[in-house]
């Protein structure tokens, strides 16, 4: 719970007005559902005073700092520096530089190891896709797969003199890219993501297309990296039309009606292009912070679930 104010927090700038982060930090604390959130975390959170030191810092507040750090793409140290810099951080935290300092990054990084450790990211997704259920935003019968990738440093100038060994590289086009893949399955109609999955960027697509499937659906979209799999499709989703595009062959160019096909299936495919825009341009994914598998995949569930938050929020905030 956020506390009240004092006159250190406040200025006399007359001609002051709100600012772009203000205005979208007030959206973002009125949709997400702390309450649900904390829930989920608090079995594992330190309570104040065990252990004989400081005083542990208020579970939702930190909560809070770890969600800035995922809006704005923040190390642990650099979410510290910029609560201290900016007011409207601060206040969407709750903090009062007149009466607390803002929490180390040895604190922010504990927290964040903590939903490593015990593997809370995932629950937060699920937490935030029931909480969207029950404001009557539910996940339809059909379903857009696709995998974006996210690079990790293939350099090996570091401590360690080698890459990342759960990072892998993959060709894309005529590129080679080094990091990891995020998977998923987006609802066709509302845009939600509804399945997850991160693995090393070798991994071929159509590989875990059967964890993106929630069962249910009538229809899947994916784009021709999933195509020959439609046998997959109707062992996990045996109501489902397969929508995958077509996909040519050395020997066998598409014809003219495989390719108006294509473009019919690619105005409904496109919606997942959304998805990872506010993901990799608005929040600044497009590369790994952490080493390993284990810590990026917490990263990636928790920011899908804020990314649905994001997508929905006049809906949340209208009512409508």
């Amino acid at each position: 719970m956020k506390k009240q104010l004092t006159l250190a927090s406040n200025d006399f700038e007359r001609f002051r007005k709100p600012t772009r982060r203000e205005r979208f930090l007030a959206e973002m604390d009125t949709v997400v559902p702390w309450a649900e959130l904390s829930a989920a975390i608090e079995p594992y959170y330190p309570q104040a005073g065990s252990a004989g030191g400081r005083p542990a810092v208020g579970l939702e507040r930190m909560l809070r700092i770890h969600c800035l750090q995922l809006w704005f793409n923040l190390s642990d140290p650099a979410v510290e520096e910029a609560l201290y810099d900016s007011r409207a951080m601060r206040q969407f935290v709750g903090i009062d530089l007149g009466r607390e300092p803002v929490p180390d990054e040895t604190t922010i990084c504990k927290f964040r190891h903590l939903l490593e450790a015990h593997q809370l990211g995932e629950q937060l997704f699920v937490r935030i896709g029931t909480y969207l259920a029950a404001q009557g935003l539910t996940v339809s019968r059909g379903t857009i797969v696709d995998a974006t990738l996210i690079k990790a440093p293939s350099s090996t100038k570091n401590r360690s003199k080698e890459r990342d060994p759960e990072m892998h590289q993959t060709k894309k086009g005529n590129q080679w890219y080094f990091g990891m893949k995020a998977h998923i399955g987006v609802d066709s109609r509302m845009k939600l993501i509804h399945s997850v999955a991160a693995t090393a960027a070798n991994v071929h697509d159509s590989q875990i297309l059967p964890d993106l499937l929630h069962g249910n659906e009538t229809r899947v979209w994916g784009d021709a990296a999933y195509s020959g799999q439609r046998e997959v499709i109707q062992q996990h989703a045996p109501e489902a039309k397969s929508f995958i595009q077509a996909k040519a062959h050395r020997h066998r160019p598409l014809s003219e009606v495989e390719r108006a096909r294509n473009r019919t299936k690619s105005k409904v495919r496109a919606k997942v292009e959304h998805v990872f825009l506010v993901m990799k341009r608005i929040f600044g994914w497009g590369k790994v912070r952490y080493r390993g598998l284990a810590k990026n995949t917490t990263w990636l569930f928790v920011s899908c679930g804020l990314t649905n938050l994001y997508l929905v929020r006049r809906r949340l905030l209208t009512g409508t």
